[in-house]
């Protein structure tokens, strides 16, 4: 590839990434309304999506080989004790990832 043909190409992808990310301001922005889907869909994604990186994190654990999943659900434990006390997303998934690093790097 020529510069040209790259600089086209990032160029494209730019355009089309400003568009996507415009787009709801254009269609749904200013004085009108928010449809009620749209709304509805604002407050179940993000549960939906946490739920589905859980499940996409911890499916290749294995209950039967040691360590057993002990350092997941260690950390997994740990995010939600921290997330039921402190109510921090960022905070919990922090503490959660360093605990199991420290875990998977020391003990298991």
């Amino acid at each position: 590839m020529d510069n040209i043909h790259l600089i086209l190409l990032i160029a494209v992808s730019a355009l089309v990434t400003m568009m996507i990310r415009f787009a709801p301001f254009l269609l749904i922005g200013g004085e009108k309304k928010t449809p009620e889907k749209i709304q509805y869909l604002g407050e179940v994604l993000p549960y939906a999506v946490m739920g589905m990186l859980v499940v996409y994190c911890l499916k290749h654990i294995s209950f039967v080989i040691a360590p057993y999943g002990l350092p997941e659900l260690i950390a997994c434990a740990v995010v939600a004790g921290l997330h039921i006390l402190k109510r921090n997303t960022l905070l919990s998934i922090i503490c959660g990832t360093i605990c199991y690093m420290i875990l998977v790097q020391n003990f298991f």
